[in-house]
């Protein structure tokens, strides 16, 4: 294992030492640190933001980590990307099963989940405050939607926010045996 290797899996156990909402809430920390939209951080940017979660990098750590997923050359790293890289491993058991849930969600089959999709699989009338009027149905179907959607939460969640939600809920699950029947139950697969 090289060092930038080394360094990732430290950040990984760091983050999921935090709980099932680890990653994901690092994913959101680094969207609010890329004030200039650009998706990318450069070094000292992240390892003011990391030391902001208590998640420690020295400066060459962190140069490190910068080269390995800078896709243009200028020194700064692809926040997509990176996150990507840090969720924990899964075994294909777990993958196929969140790939299942997701495909039931996609209804249009577009790669992308929607208020639109939800519709067709999930009824909010039943929320109380849907009852009370003081929401409506597509309120509740976003508000459903923005616990998986990772970005802007722009009502789009991706099959890769869907993977980064469970990824942090598998980390906390111990084998693919409980992981798969959780996920069967809870989408009714």
């Amino acid at each position: 294992m090289d060092t930038v290797d080394a360094t990732v899996e430290k950040l990984r156990v760091q983050c999921l030492s935090r709980g099932a909402s680890g990653i994901q809430g690092l994913a959101r920390f680094f969207r609010r640190l890329d004030r200039d939209g650009s998706r990318s951080l450069d070094a000292g940017e992240l390892r003011r933001g990391l030391a902001e979660l208590g998640l420690a990098l020295d400066e060459a750590e962190a140069e490190g980590v910068c080269r390995r997923w800078d896709r243009d050359g200028s020194g700064t790293l692809d926040l997509e990307e990176f996150l990507r890289a840090l969720r924990p491993p899964m075994s294909q058991a777990r993958e196929a099963v969140i790939a299942a849930a997701f495909a039931k969600l996609d209804r249009s089959g577009d790669g992308v989940v929607t208020v639109d999709d939800l519709r067709g699989v999930y009824s909010g009338r039943a929320h109380p405050k849907v009852r009370s009027g003081e929401w409506t149905e597509d309120d509740v179907l976003r508000r459903f939607l923005d616990n998986f959607d990772s970005s802007q939460r722009d009502g789009q969640v991706t099959l890769a926010e869907f993977q980064d939600y469970y990824s942090g809920v598998s980390a906390s699950v111990d084998t693919d045996e409980e992981f798969v029947a959780m996920m069967t139950s809870a989408w009714r697969l």
